[in-house]
């Protein structure tokens, strides 16, 4: 059975805003149902005008773009809490491909009810427009990770992120979270080879900041993680659930 928008597990988890019983019934009238996929499965993919919109209920994904001669670049990746397709449904058709890395449940809404929603909902159109402006910020700071930090800082900041983002959606147990991303995913996110991705989490794993294998992520302290990636251990900001 799909999950009804007032039983959302997400809303108990501490990164998302608060929902007004007013915003849940709008979203419930929104939701036109429920998508469960397997790992790999695309769910959008670029150049596509797919009719649908997500918001991943469960489970992760990458966004990805392909370059000219074939090649992947990984743009960003899908937490549970994301709002998917949002391209597609501004601009007709998708910049980036998404698929999934692990089994997902995603809740399905109609791309064309998105403008008459904005119209009848404008601060729920706000909402979607900040979502925007953060993942914008997340490429922003991926560019300079990619052009001023060294192989062990890109690394560092990009578990730090995924491990944050994970902890605040309730991900992490014990200091470990599932992970199903792939090595090669996390290289292609960050410019990196395989080979120098591998070599650089070993040095990592061997300091006993990180360990990341069997599918899952271990940080045993996030504070000197942050130090070696040159960042602060800022909270991950609050945002709204769609």
């Amino acid at each position: 059975m799909a999950t009804l928008c007032e039983n959302c597990p997400l809303r108990k988890q501490p990164l998302f805003v608060g929902m007004s019983d007013s915003d849940v019934q709008t979203m419930q009238k929104f939701k036109v149902g429920e998508l469960s996929v397997d790992p790999g499965t695309p769910l959008l993919i670029e150049g596509s005008n797919s009719p649908q919109l997500f918001t991943a209920l469960r489970g992760m994904a990458i966004r990805y773009k392909t370059t000219a001669d074939g090649r992947r670049q990984v743009v960003n990746f899908v937490f549970p809490g994301d709002f998917i397709g949002l391209q597609s449904g501004l601009m007709n058709e998708m910049s980036h491909s998404v698929e999934a890395r692990s089994k997902m449940t995603l809740c399905v809404f109609n791309r064309s009810e998105l403008f008459s929603f904005f119209k009848s909902h404008p601060e729920r159109a706000f909402d979607i427009t900040w979502l925007a402006a953060v993942e914008e910020h997340f490429l922003g700071e991926a560019l300079t990770t990619v052009g001023q930090r060294t192989a062990k800082q890109s690394l560092a900041w990009a578990l730090l992120r995924i491990f944050e983002r994970g902890r605040m959606i309730g991900l992490v147990r014990n200091r470990a979270m599932d992970l199903p991303f792939r090595q090669q995913d996390i290289a292609d996110a960050l410019g990196l080879s395989l080979v120098h991705t591998n070599k650089t989490l070993g040095h990592l794993r061997e300091s006993q900041l990180v360990n990341w294998s069997d599918g899952q992520l271990t940080i045993n302290d996030t504070d000197k993680l942050a130090a070696v990636a040159g960042v602060e251990t800022d909270l991950v900001p609050r945002r709204p659930l769609m």
